[in-house]
């Protein structure tokens, strides 16, 4: 499979790190030599220099007979030039687009998508938002994932030091919560992954990953000790376009809202779009603010400004003076431990929420979704079981799958199953898989055909 990159920003070079490392063949564009260097010295793809909106600069890259063509540039038009020319060049390949101008998606969907053939344009700050919208139905969760049209989900949850499974063995866990099902996927400690056995512990600090249905989740939580008040008042900090993008969302879901920004001339604008949230001009990272604001009557703190710093900041000074939860927007990837080693909480990206959206559309086999666990360190993966794959017709105890891949969960017509060993996959069942970073690729293969390991 060759991909063709068009851009070696933050994105791009995600994008191709996960990709390369999956062994799959990627080129990628930039005019700019320096970025170039960054991805030919630390990762395995092929550098092009020159315009990614460039005929002659695609046919050198090898668009000819290219799988697919992702245009990811910081530059909207740059994108969809750059597709124009794919589409003239090679009409066969799948194109993706990062494009956060509404007006080429909103007003002009037709002449975008459908005139050059674009399969998916991708919104970061749409995406983002999805992800915040998410997050806000499990209370206390630092990642919620929907699986199967949310019939199951996937629930990234910190342990706090009293909640009762502190200590408990895993498999010691299972016995004692009778039928409920429920799978214990990842555990990040001092941001490392271990993919669980029924002998390890749960301590607390963990970031701990389960899989459960839908209709199982308030029980599941309650084992876990997670309090399930429901969120009701929330405070943005930052009505640049995501502010105001959340602020509009949550205002059709009866959410009470309120929007800090620094800018008298911004809030104006944000009072006349906005018809119930309360729109303050001020800084988000004033303590006086805050606390006249009745900090400690707010559920979520969303710090979502431009400024990565200020949002820190101000996540820490809400989540000091009582908010009881808090979501902070950081685009550079190297602060994201640093984040969760201090305890912040939720980290939202609009890069992040991005290249999850695209590099889910370039995997092999009949993948319907997929999501990045903490740190890109493993993925979990939607996909439909096919006659052909090795994971169909017998018990997934004898399943060849690769150490760290394992099957969290099976949707078979309407009924949702959390497996055991002696469960079998049958042709069209959607199975829930998650595997560490390094193992996809063998994944993708076994979801496509039978293959023997030894």
């Amino acid at each position: 499979m060759r991909i063709i990159i068009v851009g070696a920003g933050e994105v791009g070079f995600h994008i191709a790190q996960r990709l390369a490392f999956e062994n799959k063949e990627v080129v990628v564009i930039d005019k700019r030599a320096e970025a170039l260097k960054r991805f030919a010295d630390l990762l395995d793809v092929q550098t092009v220099q020159g315009s990614g909106s460039s005929p002659s600069v695609l046919e050198e890259s090898g668009i000819r007979g290219a799988d697919t063509f992702l245009a990811v540039t910081d530059s909207d038009e740059t994108n969809l030039v750059a597709c124009l020319f794919a589409n003239a060049i090679e009409p066969g390949i799948v194109k993706f687009a990062r494009i956060r101008d509404e007006d080429y998606t909103k007003h002009w969907p037709e002449l975008v998508q459908k005139s050059l053939n674009i399969h998916t344009v991708i919104n970061p700050e749409v995406e983002v938002v999805k992800t915040i919208e998410k997050s806000l139905t499990v209370p206390d969760a630092e990642h919620v994932s929907d699986f199967a049209e949310g019939k199951i989900k996937l629930i990234g949850l910190r342990v706090a030091a009293g909640s009762p499974v502190v200590g408990e063995c895993l498999q010691d866990l299972r016995q004692k919560t009778g039928e409920l099902r429920f799978i214990i996927a990842a555990i990040f400690r001092n941001e490392r992954l271990i993919v669980p056995i029924g002998k390890d512990r749960v301590k607390a600090g963990d970031l701990l990953y389960f899989v459960c249905g839908t209709d199982q989740l308030e029980k599941v939580l309650k084992i876990f000790g997670s309090r399930s008040d429901p969120i009701r008042h929330i405070l943005i900090v930052g009505g640049g376009n995501i502010g105001l993008r959340l602020a509009l969302e949550l205002e059709e879901r009866q959410y009470h809202v309120r929007l800090v920004e620094i800018d008298r001339e911004r809030c104006g604008s944000l009072a006349e779009r906005l018809r119930h949230t309360i729109v303050l001009h001020g800084d988000g990272t004033d303590q006086e603010l805050l606390e006249e604001e009745n900090i400690r009557e707010i559920d979520v703190a969303i710090s979502l400004t431009g400024n990565e710093e200020a949002n820190v900041l101000s996540s820490l000074l809400a989540k000091s003076l009582g908010a009881k939860r808090t979501m902070t927007r950081i685009n550079k990837f190297h602060y994201i431990p640093i984040i969760g080693a201090i305890g912040l909480g939720q980290i939202v990206s609009p890069r992040l929420s991005a290249i999850n959206s695209i590099v889910l559309h370039v995997r092999k086999g009949k993948v319907l979704s997929s999501v990045s666990l903490k740190g890109e360190q493993a993925e979990v993966l939607e996909a439909v079981a096919l006659e052909t794959s090795g994971i169909v017709e017998r018990p997934l105890k004898d399943l060849h799958f690769p150490r760290g891949a394992i099957v969290l969960a099976i949707l078979r017509g309407e009924k949702s199953i959390i497996p055991n060993g002696e469960s079998i996959v049958h042709p069209g069942d959607r199975v829930i898989i998650l595997s560490t970073r390094k193992n996809i690729a063998r994944v993708e293969e076994e979801l496509m055909v039978k293959l023997e390991y030894f």
